[in-house]
């Protein structure tokens, strides 16, 4: 998922697709891991590891890395999407792992956007996976869960897709992702 930051608006141009939110969420995942490691691009990788965003080698490591430790992406969640509504199904915890918070995002899958000034001023660069809105569904304790959202409240944010995350840790101070999915709307 693309999270655009807007510590750089100061340059003279505001990036559209920031938000405050993923700046915060960014240097949650700074203040979460014990670091001060916040630049772009970064890849922050399953909730946890973070590397350049342009050395897919060292992404592709990460990857590996994070799924070695215990709980990563182990919680399977369903998602289904019809006209009306989405739905986010969880299971009961079968292991340790047993607690998190579960996040929709509506995502468009692709974004050109002309940048204005800075290192890329005058090109066009297309951004995937957008994260437009972030809902918190609800928390997961371990207990099978089900989320019902309108679609029309996530189509209404400009999403062609959704995300759900189940990740441990808060809002505040992320930690691992346990689980997650992603679905078209259309």
């Amino acid at each position: 998922m693309s999270l655009s930051v807007d510590y750089w608006d100061y340059l003279g141009w505001k990036d559209t697709l920031a938000t405050p939110g993923h700046t915060s969420r960014q240097r949650a995942y700074s203040k979460a891991r014990g670091d001060r490691e916040v630049y772009t691009p970064q890849v922050v990788v399953n909730g946890t590891a973070h590397v350049i965003g342009s050395k897919k080698d060292a992404i592709d490591n990460a990857i590996a890395a994070t799924r070695k430790q215990p709980g990563t992406l182990s919680v399977p969640v369903t998602l289904s999407v019809t006209a009306d509504q989405i739905s986010v199904a969880l299971p009961a915890a079968k292991g340790s792992v047993n607690k998190g918070e579960v996040w929709l995002c509506p995502i468009t899958r692709n974004v050109s956007v002309e940048i204005g000034k800075g290192e890329n001023s005058g090109k066009t660069i297309t951004y995937t996976n957008v994260v437009r809105h972030w809902v918190k569904l609800g928390d997961w304790n371990g207990t099978a869960r089900t989320f019902t959202v309108p679609t029309r409240e996530v189509t209404g944010v400009g999403g062609d897709a959704v995300a759900v995350i189940v990740q441990a840790g808060t809002k505040e101070a992320p930690a691992g992702m346990l689980g997650a999915t992603v679905a078209s709307l259309r």
